[in-house]
């Protein structure tokens, strides 16, 4: 690893990586982008990277991160065989899919066939290349850049990413996968990769965003998503990390949703060295729903923070949300659920939950559930657990001639499936039991009982 020289902010190596950004993008992006890349690069340079003293990271430290001097990664023409996505987890779902290879739009890798033409799914840099009028009433306007430092960098950082635009009473059947690969080995790069999903009214449809690493390599990977859901949309997004186990992962999801929308998430963490998942939701219209759902299956040392924030901002709006956590040995992690209530969003009704299944002394997790309420006629609740196995329940599986090992793995997984079965597609849920299998001690004793 790299280490930096650099000021004790860390933001030299960026603010450069900016300056040769502008310099290859001049006369290639519209006026009111190239605005908005300088006033994020400023923030990003008054803001500094987060330290554990601030207290939204303070079980958190970036430190990693700030030190190791990151290069852009360069645009792979010779690209990767398709063959080589075969056998890899989630990489190969059966269904029209965007690939990205180290943040740059791989055609090669692509398939959209399927799809009808009312959907456009497309690389973010060819569209703001070709139309870029097309993204600007909602491109970085609702994941906010002023007070978060790695927003700004990725706003600031913009080149590539998926846009997916779903016209007006659309039902979309099969999921859109959106593929990141990162073949690092020993370059030390980052991405920072920048989604806009569009779901116009009356609309449905499933969006599927990967992370894989398909090497060993050090690498960051600082993305962003905003969904934007009109009134009746209906949107399932699922967002799977199985990055290098080196590699560090700080992931936002921005999520605003209209009138009698639906929105259904689930992020699973596997993967990475250290990641933070921030979801942002904003219910932002009478009749709203919204289901978060979460499962970090991690150890080593592996640290992973689950960062969530429900706003409630109209009355009549429904929301749910369950995490769970599976920690062994070293492994540390950070759950940290705000459920919001603005005043006059009155008859909420909203539910956290975050449980968290401790395999060693050594593994450690931090919980927090928050509650802010400015409303008298709601109905909200929060809970969060940590324990270990039930030694009862242990007992009651051995006396049934079931060995040790194979007791505690059936109690894991009966414990990681109550929210896995929450997830709706098939492709999906087969390929999350699958690593799941792969992952607990005789997980092939597991499948054969399930």
């Amino acid at each position: 690893m790299i280490e930096a020289t650099q000021t004790k902010k860390g933001t030299d190596p960026y603010l450069s990586s900016f300056a040769q950004l502008q310099k290859e993008l001049e006369g290639k992006q519209p006026p009111w982008l190239q605005q908005i890349r300088q006033a994020a690069i400023s923030r990003f340079s008054d803001l500094g990277f987060p330290t554990s003293r601030q207290e939204e990271w303070k079980y958190t430290e970036v430190a990693p991160i700030r030190r190791t001097l990151f290069r852009p990664a360069a645009y792979e023409p010779n690209g990767l065989p398709t063959e080589r996505l075969t056998g890899l987890t989630f990489a190969n779902l059966q269904c029209p899919r965007l690939v990205f290879l180290n943040g740059h739009y791989s055609a090669e890798l692509s398939s959209l066939k399927g799809l009808p033409e009312t959907v456009q799914v497309k690389s973010l840099a060819e569209v703001l290349e070709q139309n870029p009028d097309l993204v600007k009433p909602h491109l970085t306007q609702h994941a906010q850049y002023e007070d978060h430092p790695f927003v700004a960098l990725n706003t600031a950082l913009i080149q590539d990413g998926a846009l997916v635009h779903v016209s007006k009473g659309e039902v979309i059947q099969e999921p859109i996968h959106l593929l990141f690969l990162s073949t690092a080995a020993e370059e030390v790069v980052a991405v920072h990769p920048r989604n806009l999903i569009l779901v116009d009214s009356n609309s449905q449809v499933t969006i599927v965003e990967s992370y894989i690493g398909l090497h060993k390599g050090v690498y960051f990977t600082n993305s962003v998503t905003e969904i934007v859901v009109a009134e009746n949309a209906v949107v399932d997004h699922y967002k799977l990390h199985q990055e290098s186990r080196k590699a560090f992962h700080i992931d936002t999801l921005q999520v605003h949703q209209d009138r009698s929308s639906s929105v259904r998430t689930f992020n699973a963490t596997l993967g990475g060295e250290l990641t933070r998942n921030e979801v942002n939701v904003v219910l932002d219209g009478e009749g709203a729903e919204c289901n978060l759902n979460g499962l970090y299956l991690i150890s080593g040392t592996q640290h992973v923070d689950n960062h969530t924030r429900l706003e409630h901002a109209k009355p009549h709006c429904d929301s749910r949300e369950m995490y769970k956590g599976i920690l062994d040995e070293k492994a540390t992690g950070v759950f940290h659920g705000r459920i919001v209530v603005r005043p006059g969003a009155q008859k909420t009704d909203s539910k956290q939950t975050n449980n968290n299944l401790l395999l060693s002394d050594d593994a450690l997790i931090n919980t927090k559930p928050q509650l802010e309420i400015y409303a008298n006629d709601v109905k909200c609740t929060h809970g969060a657990t940590i324990g270990q196995l039930d030694p009862e329940a242990l007992f009651y599986l051995r006396t049934r001639g079931i060995d040790r090992t194979t007791a505690r793995s059936l109690l894991i997984y009966a414990f990681a499936s109550q929210v896995v079965n929450r997830i709706k597609v098939d492709l999906v849920r087969t390929e999350l039991d699958n690593y799941l299998f792969s992952w607990l001690p005789e997980g092939h004793l597991v499948r054969e009982a399930v």
